[in-house]
């Protein structure tokens, strides 16, 4: 079993919160590390996909209070939104009797009811954590390149072979069409959310456009809005906002969309294997993107992701900027032998960034300036987690 880094920060927060919420795609491994979680503690899992939990809690608040002493894991609770002003209650009564912390584990699949419900219900008496995929940090280096071809899911990565995990891909997909958006949101013909998706990992860290997603859908822009902000609350897709400041710059303001999981961005492409993915033009973009979400997980808490761009060309991937801290300039490349064009070193000009750092796939960590180091993606990851340690 793949040591997933959120477990200790979960830990954490149930020993520190009457109620945390862990948030992420459907299959990215909730359930396993809730149930690894519990293993350390008195604990009662309920999944409310399931008829015989859920008639458990036909009287909540009679069911939960004779268990007031346990962690009760509750997976699939967007399936009961009602529930959560009965958790209220019961946090409230815990309080009152001395019980401060670890009384429920939350799961759900994405964070749009989740965050709604529990947000009216719950404010001051819930911790939220996402769970992503499996990331670069969570793998041997070795492993890294086929994390990056086949995605983060588990059942995908560690599946026997590439047919195995593309199938996989194309199910999940699939269902997520099919039956698990229709849950969450507006009613959206699945061909048509299909092609949006899939127009979205061919435009992989691309500039939104809007007008133009809308001419190729034959819908509007406002429709555009809603199938791009649902894929974002599913936790599907990032939404990297552009930096701003006061630099005198015209700088670009829409946002870049990422297809999050680089595997499911394949499938979406029909790509199944390396070979077919490196003669792609969509590579260098899907490591970007790749590269990305690992990072993502290495941040300390609080920390702002941006990308910088200017009307005039000057262009840093990715900005990191911690709480209360400097940004950190991260351009990112797929070439074993990274070159930066001069839009970098203008735009960190302008920002005057406290770090400086070339990703790229290769084993070494080297200068390629007086100011800026080229090395491999685990090396980044080790400095923004020692980063995050330090806060």
């Amino acid at each position: 079993m793949i040591e997933r880094q959120i477990a200790s920060t979960l830990a954490e927060l149930i020993d520190t919160n009457p109620a945390v919420a862990l948030i992420g795609p459907r299959q990215v491994g909730k359930t396993t590390l809730a149930l690894a979680t519990a293993e350390q503690r008195q604990s009662i899992y309920l999944d409310l996909e399931s008829d015989a939990d859920r008639a458990k809690l036909s009287e909540p608040e009679l069911y939960l209070e004779q268990h007031a002493d346990k962690l009760v894991i509750l997976d699939e609770v967007h399936r009961l939104p009602n529930l959560f002003q009965n958790l209220r209650g019961l946090i409230d009564r815990g309080r009152r009797k001395g019980k401060r912390s670890g009384q429920f584990l939350l799961l759900g699949s994405a964070s749009i009811d989740l965050l709604k419900q529990s947000g009216e219900s719950l404010a001051g008496r819930i911790a939220y954590l996402e769970m992503h995929p499996i990331d670069g940090l969570e793998v041997a280096e070795k492993d890294i390149n086929p994390l990056w071809v086949r995605g983060g899911f588990p059942d995908s990565f560690l599946a026997v072979n590439e047919r195995a995990s593309s199938r996989w891909r194309q199910d999940f997909i699939r269902t997520y069409l099919e039956r698990d958006i229709p849950q969450f949101g507006p009613r959206i013909p699945a061909e048509t959310l299909r092609r949006f998706w899939t127009m979205l990992a061919h435009h992989q860290s691309g500039l939104l456009n809007a007008a133009e997603f809308a001419r190729a859908l034959g819908v509007d822009g406002k429709t555009v809005a809603s199938y791009l902000d649902l894929l974002v609350d599913l936790l599907l897709v990032r939404r990297l906002e552009p930096w701003h400041s006061n630099v005198g710059k015209r700088l670009v303001k829409s946002p870049r969309v990422y297809v999050r999981d680089s595997g499911i961005a394949h499938t979406l492409l029909g790509l199944t294997n390396q070979e077919q993915v490196l003669g792609h033009p969509v590579a260098g973009a899907s490591w970007e993107g790749f590269v990305i979400e690992t990072l993502s997980g290495a941040v300390p808490y609080g920390t702002q992701l941006n990308f910088y761009r200017t009307a005039a060309g000057a262009e840093i991937d990715l900005l990191v900027t911690p709480p209360g801290g400097r940004p950190w300039a991260i351009e990112i490349k797929r070439s074993l032998t990274p070159k930066l064009e001069k839009g970098f070193y203008l735009a960190c000009e302008a920002i005057d960034p406290e770090r400086r750092l070339v990703i790229y796939p290769g084993p070494e960590t080297y200068p390629l300036s007086e100011t800026v180091q080229a090395m491999p993606l685990p090396i980044a990851g080790k400095l923004l987690r020692d980063l995050a340690g330090s806060l």
